[in-house]
């Protein structure tokens, strides 16, 4: 049972915090001409999809290229799951090879999955730089070293509690929420 549950970000402030972050972006990449997005699957994708809708309604001169990265197989616990894993679709129709990538996930946490996600995008070639984008940043718990660069809000957790994004694509509203479990 949940003790009670904390809106971090509304359907406004959800967007408003992907327009913020198209335009950190344009900042540091100015035209995307050697720039790629990589959106990791499967909640990635979503984010991935909207900064490049978000760019696109800005200029429409950025047409940045957006891929999608499983990281099933490249999960340091896919071993020790109960269940077998599912992979979703991965999916780059362009050439990584000395690009500029922006690898996209909606949380970061203990850093594993992108850890993971880094595995998985070199099989596509080695990029000369690759910047990470979440839109929730949950401080304090990281078991790796490993840093956003594109922050869409940061968020003081601790292990026990559940962030939980919901996308108007798949749960039908654009939300975040953080879970904190009952002390019973």
């Amino acid at each position: 049972m949940e003790k009670s549950n904390r809106v971090i970000l509304d359907a406004k402030q959800f967007d408003l915090t992907i327009k913020r972050l198209a335009h950190q972006l344009i900042e540091n990449h100015n035209n995307f001409t050697d720039t790629v997005i990589l959106g990791m699957q499967p909640r990635g994708l979503f984010l991935a999809n909207r900064i490049q809708a978000e760019l696109l309604a800005i200029n429409k001169k950025y047409k940045v290229q957006v891929g999608s990265l499983d990281t099933t197989f490249y999960r340091d616990d896919y071993r020790r799951q109960d269940n077998p894993l599912i992979p979703s679709k991965t999916q780059v129709d362009f050439i990584i090879e000395d690009k500029k990538v922006v690898l996209i996930d909606d949380v970061l946490f203990t850093g594993r999955s992108v850890r993971a996600g880094l595995d998985a995008m070199l099989a596509f070639g080695r990029p000369s730089k690759v910047e990470l984008l979440v839109l929730i940043n949950r401080r304090y718990e990281r078991d790796l070293p490993i840093q956003a660069k594109y922050i869409g809000k940061n968020v003081h957790s601790v292990t026990s509690e559940r962030v939980e994004v919901s996308w108007v694509e798949n749960e039908g509203e654009d939300k975040v929420i953080l879970y904190t479990p009952a002390n019973d």
